[in-house]
Parts: structure tokens; sequence; C-alpha cells
């Protein structure tokens, strides 16, 4: 005769190793061995365990909640049995406008297999708050579930919008996985680094990760999973400066995705924006329309955004003002006021520019000063208002992240417009020229011209000072 609850604990052992075959044969060998009265709660078990495998597995848990409930009616009433339901029917109606029912004494049972199971269900059901609320300390769970817990935690302060707390959560869920698990979870916490503007760290949860794959992937899975890794890191080698680095991480992304699954709309953009940085702007352009062909509707207006500046970096105004205004219709698309910043840079390249001005004042009220400054810098110039332009670059350069492309332009303008001015500040004047020189190519036409800036604007710091000139 067996015992359903040291049944539960040999499979839960089973699972805290990976070694899910054997859990299965320990509770399916323990059916063929109870007596009815306790194939119920097995049949409730197995349905836990096949749960794991996401959607693929719902007919499974279906068909072991209706054994279960076969084998004993009562079963349907049990705190566990409520909330595994809940959870697969979240999980095949993901579209319901309401959350699934799942009963305060549900997500109170002294139960925490079955507050475990309510916590996925009400995170899957659209109801990230009330996931978060159900007290269950992970030290109540089996150890093959503490990890999903903080997975599950992290994914509902992610849909609340709270990043850093999700990020942080999914370290977490890292530190008590193991295998290729933890890498996931470390490419979890990489990818809300990467929201973050954490770069750095990002790299480090991914430096972490990436020996956790074996030397050889073979299974589409787990080399879809690696194409991920690869994907992620090219993010961040390009927000860290390496634009080299980037490709090639993106290039080995694009080709596991290629051998293993199909092409995705995310390497595809990110492929655009590594090729954008290294200049190589009509490559990106094809990069760009690959991504809007493969996006998913939500993910539209963001290629459609980053097509239509790969356009402008092309001088095709009109062309790229088809697509940004696309985006702009997306009502939702989080970056408008850059979308508005870019339309106004559209309007400046082809001449009209009262509209360009107008738009760009519309963008900076919106929160979009960078790009908005850029551009009424340039409108500003062309109106011979040179005290003015240089306010609007100034701002750039306080606003703008350090080294980036519109940092290193705004230091170059300053420096120009100061250089029609007469020098006025020749300390400014050489800082701004300095600062633009260190980061600018021998090859742009801009370097020359910066150099001369330096040179004279030290001649001219030289003969304020007595004759000390600047090194």
């Amino acid at each position: 005769m067996i015992d359903v609850a040291t049944t539960w604990q040999q499979a839960c052992t089973a699972l805290a190793a990976g070694d899910y075959d054997t859990a299965f044969d320990v509770l399916e060998a323990a059916l063929r061995e109870a007596q009815p009265a306790q194939r119920g709660p097995l049949h409730l078990y197995l349905a836990s365990v096949h749960s794991l495998y996401g959607d693929p597995a719902l007919p499974d848990v279906q068909r072991e909640l209706q054994r279960a409930t076969r084998t004993d009616p009562a079963l349907a009433s049990t705190p566990l049995y409520a909330a595994l339901d809940a959870e697969r029917h979240a999980r095949a109606h993901p579209e319901e406008p309401t959350p699934p029912a799942v009963p305060p004494a549900v997500q109170a049972a002294a139960d925490p297999l079955a507050r475990y199971h309510a916590v996925c269900a009400l995170a899957l059901g659209g109801d990230p708050q009330a996931a978060l609320d159900v007290h269950l300390p992970i030290t109540e769970l089996p150890v093959h579930l503490r990890w999903r817990l903080r997975s599950w935690q992290a994914d509902a302060q992610e849909s609340l919008g709270h990043t850093q707390d999700a990020a942080h959560l999914y370290a977490e869920a890292a530190h008590l996985s193991a295998g290729l698990n933890r890498a996931t979870m470390l490419q979890e916490q990489a990818a809300l680094e990467l929201q973050l503007g954490n770069a750095e760290g990002a790299k480090r949860a991914l430096d972490q990760a990436r020996p956790l794959y074996p030397p050889a992937v073979t299974q589409d899975d787990d080399a879809l999973n690696l194409a991920t890794w690869h994907y992620l890191r090219a993010q961040a080698m390009l927000n860290l400066g390496r634009p080299e680095a980037a490709q090639d991480a993106i290039r080995e992304a694009d080709r596991l995705e290629r051998e293993h699954g199909d092409p995705s709309y995310g390497v595809a953009l990110v492929r655009g924006q590594v090729l954008t940085h290294l200049g190589q702007t009509e490559a990106a352009l094809t990069a760009f329309q690959d991504a809007l062909t493969l996006a998913a509707p939500q993910d539209r207006p963001y290629a459609n955004h980053e097509l239509g500046v790969a356009l402008l970096d092309l001088d095709r105004p009109v062309d790229a003002r088809e697509k940004l205004e696309a985006a702009l219709h997306e009502r939702d698309y989080p970056f408008q006021p850059e979308v508005l910043a870019d339309l106004a840079e559209c309007d400046y390249r082809l001449g009209r520019l009262a509209e360009a001005q107008a738009g760009a004042e519309a963008a900076m009220a919106q929160g979009a000063v960078v790009p908005a400054s850029l551009v009424l810098g340039s409108v500003a110039l062309d109106y011979f208002q040179l005290d003015e332009a240089l306010e609007h670059y100034e701002r750039v350069i306080r606003e703008a992240a350090p080294e980036t492309r519109d940092w290193i332009l705004a230091h170059q303008m300053a420096a120009d417009i100061m250089a029609q001015q007469g020098f006025p500040n020749p300390s400014a004047a050489y800082a701004h020229a300095q600062q633009a020189l260190a980061l600018t190519p021998e090859s742009d036409d801009w370097h020359a011209t910066l150099q001369d800036y330096v040179t004279r604007t030290q001649a001219l710091i030289g003969t304020q000072g007595g004759g000390r000139t600047l090194n």
C-alpha cells in the first residue's frame, strides 16, 4: 500500500534534480498500486507536474483534473483543484478581459501548492497585484517550485511597471535555479537591466548565463534560448559602445534562429540598430524592413519608427515621413514625442522651417528634449540666431548620454557656432572642440575643422593668460 504524501515527496526530489521522467514514473507507479481513495490526489499531483510544461501541456492537465474528479467528485471543492483549474483556464483563454476566478479561500489555503498555482493563475489571468498579494514564503514550497515562484512574481512586477523590482526577482530566481533554467532567469534579468539603461549589469548577468549552456547545443529549444542570449548581448555591447562586438553577437543570433526556428522581429530590429551605429545605413534599412515584415501588430510602430529614422539618415525625408506617421498613429506607442521630433526633422529637411519649429516645440513639451533641441538648433542657425542655436545645442550636451552621436554632434555644433561668433569665450569653445575631437574619426570632415578650432582657441587662451598655452 502506498502513502500519497511520501510518493509526492519522492516525485519532488526527482523534480528538484531536474529528473522529470522519474517524477512521472513515481506518480504513475503509485497510481497503479493505490487504493481508489488515493488515486484522486495523485491525479492532482500529476496535473501540477504537467503544468510546469506550460501551454503545450494543457490537454494533459485537463485530463488529470478530470480523472481526479471522476475518482472522487469531492476533490472539485479542494483548493488545489480550484487553483489548478483556474491556471488551466487562464492558459486556455488568454484573451479573456476578466481575470480567472480564484476565490480568496484558495489564495489563502493552508496547502502551499494550491497557493502556488493560485499565483500562476492570477499572473496568467491579468491580475498581477493579486498574484503578488498571495502570501507564500518560498521555504514552504518544494525546491523545484521556488525559483518558479520568483519568476512568476517577477513577471507580475514587470506587468505593473516595476522593472527594477522585477529584475531583482529574476536575479533571485536565477540564484534558486540551476543549469539552463538559471541561464533563462539570468537572461530575463539582463533584458530588464537593458530596459533600465544598465548595460553593464545586463552584461554581468549574460556573462554568468553563457557557461551554463553545453559546448554543443543541438536541441531546438536550447538553441533558440542561446539565440536570445546573443540577441541580448548584442544590445548590451551596442549600449556599451562596442558595435563590432554587437554585430558578431547579432549575426550569431540570426544564424541560430534560422537553423533552429524562424527569423524574429527582435533580431532583425537589433541588426538594423547595429548597422546604423556602424554607419551602414543602406544595410540597416534592409534590416528594418525585415523587422517590419516580421513584426506583430504591437511591434509595428517600433519597426516603423526605426525605419523612418534610417530613411532620414539616407536623406529621404518624404519616405521617412510615411513611416513615422504610421508610428504616430499608434496611440499606445510610448515614443510618440520622439516621433514628433523626427517628423519635425523631416519638415526641416524639406525646408519647412516654421512647421519644423512648431513640431519640435511640441515634441519638447512632451519630453523629447534631445531630438527636439537638435531640430530647434538647426532652425535657429538657418535664421542666423546664433545665441539661440547655441542654447539649444548646450541643452543637448546636458541632456544626452555622454559620447553618444547626439552628444558629439552638439559639441561639434557648439564649437562651430562659437567660431562664427569670433570665440567670445575661447575656453568654452576649446572644451567643446576638444570633447568632440576625441570622438570624431580622422576620416570625418569634422576632424580637421575641430582640430583647427582647438589650435585657435589654445592660442587665444594663451594670449589671455600671458603667453601660457594649454597642452
